[in-house]
């Protein structure tokens, strides 16, 4: 269940204050901290919309300055065919169809051979009524305002959008279509996801009351990259 915090108004000011200021900040510092972490970091693992959640060694990323939907921002800092690996982390259900796809073709395009993007979103077909309700588009959890969702997935509506980019997918942890949860081992070395049903608190007692479709999108071998996606407007007739 939400904290009892959410249901107080000024947590909900607060937090909109704190992205405001954080926005701001992305825009003014964001495009220097990000070409001095790719200069010195070890490899090119980059988290999208990462806030302040993220691994070492990994280089965290803000839609303000490295946007999905602008191939413009990833040609500025990149070259196609150069990332090791991608995470995001509930960003896909903010997306409509056509840009999930298009954002999937941006990440394939940088993304080495071999590279992945391990990505987790809402789960569709979890069983708990009360879950759908907080993830479903337009929904909320008790005292939260509505949701961006824009997309509710399901493992296998995912897997197909991703499959579609030119990925191999390998899923993790879902609900099938009778609304069995399936597991798969995961590392986490190769890249957190936080609301999953081994390290999402709200899972403290056994109780998969949140979870995730998490999945690994790999680049196949040999396939390499030299021009960004086509334009998005073209998707939505894709």
């Amino acid at each position: 269940m939400p904290h009892w915090s959410r249901h107080v108004p000024f947590y909900w000011i607060g937090r909109r204050m704190y992205r405001k200021i954080r926005r701001i900040r992305n825009r003014v510092g964001g495009p220097a901290e990000l070409r001095r972490r790719l200069a010195t970091a070890p490899s090119k693992r980059i988290v999208i919309g990462a806030a302040t959640h993220f691994d070492t060694d990994w280089i965290p990323t803000d839609q303000e300055v490295l946007d999905l939907l602008k191939p413009d921002d990833w040609s500025r800092y990149l070259a196609p065919d150069s990332v090791d690996a991608i995470l995001a982390e509930h960003v896909w259900e903010h997306l409509t169809l056509a840009e999930g796809l298009f954002a999937a073709r941006t990440c394939f395009t940088y993304l080495k051979p071999g590279g992945y993007l391990r990505l987790a979103v809402p789960d569709g077909l979890h069983p708990d009524p009360e879950y759908i309700g907080w993830i479903r588009v337009g929904g909320a959890s008790p005292g939260q305002h509505t949701n961006d969702h824009k997309v509710l997935f399901t493992y296998a509506s995912l897997r197909d959008l991703l499959s579609r980019a030119g990925f191999r997918v390998v899923l993790y942890e879902y609900f099938d279509d009778a609304h069995t949860f399936q597991f798969h081992e995961w590392s986490r070395e190769g890249g957190t996801i936080r609301r999953s049903s081994r390290y999402d608190p709200r899972n403290h007692d056994g109780q998969l009351r949140f979870t995730s479709i998490v999945a690994d999108a790999i680049k196949p071998l040999g396939h390499t990259s030299s021009i960004n996606p086509a334009p998005l407007a073209t998707l939505h007739q894709d």
